[in-house]
């Protein structure tokens, strides 16, 4: 019995168009500053090897979520060396070469559920991380899960969902490869943020 091509795309010929007419446009319709914001917390934490309550709120701004809520205040009463001391682990991990990137991403999220407003959810988890590691790490979110789903590639909410966000960031990335380009996660993130974003609304 053969066993299955681990190498093959994880996408038909059509929805990978679908993906790269997504990235493409993603590109076309965004400010290329958008980034600027990221960019700088990633050289800071490059610089630190952790992440501080200053990053996080410039990482919330970028992401565009909400600030007033329970768990801000919570973090806002830790002090920053309390934060440093856990997002140091984090960084570790997800630059960590020895580990597979799933693997990394998985020991990276754990790392920040103890802060408060990390136990659950991977938006704004996924973007510390993304900045801790840009050449490795991609971001999670709705509009990323929302591509998925049109593209027809399941990911559950089950605990570990980063982790194998990730494996399927890396399939995509193969695919990508196998059709001639070189994408990022980042590239693939984006293609899938602009892909699940109902609107289209562009980001200036």
């Amino acid at each position: 019995m053969n066993q299955p091509d681990e190498t093959a795309p994880i996408l038909t010929t059509q929805d990978w168009e679908t993906l790269q007419k997504s990235h493409a446009d993603y590109q076309s319709s965004t400010s290329t500053a958008y980034d600027e914001v990221l960019n700088e917390v990633a050289e800071r934490i490059l610089d630190t090897g952790s992440i501080g309550k200053a990053d996080i709120g410039a990482l919330l701004f970028w992401k565009r979520l909400r600030a007033n809520t329970p768990w801000v205040s919570d973090l806002m009463t830790l002090r920053d060396q309390q934060v440093r001391a856990v997002t140091k682990e984090a960084v570790s991990a997800v630059t960590n070469k020895s580990l597979l990137i799933p693997q990394a991403a998985s020991a990276g999220r754990r790392a920040l559920s103890d802060l408060p407003g990390f136990k659950t959810g991977d938006a704004l988890a996924s973007a510390l991380l993304l900045a801790a590691a840009p050449e490795r790490m991609a971001v999670y979110d709705r509009r990323a899960r929302a591509g998925l789903k049109i593209l027809n590639l399941p990911l559950s909410a089950a605990p570990g969902r980063y982790g194998r966000y990730m494996k399927l960031v890396e399939d995509l990335q193969s695919t990508a490869a196998v059709h001639g380009h070189t994408w990022t996660a980042r590239d693939v993130d984006v293609a899938l943020y602009w892909l699940g974003n109902p609107k289209r609304n562009p980001r200036t």
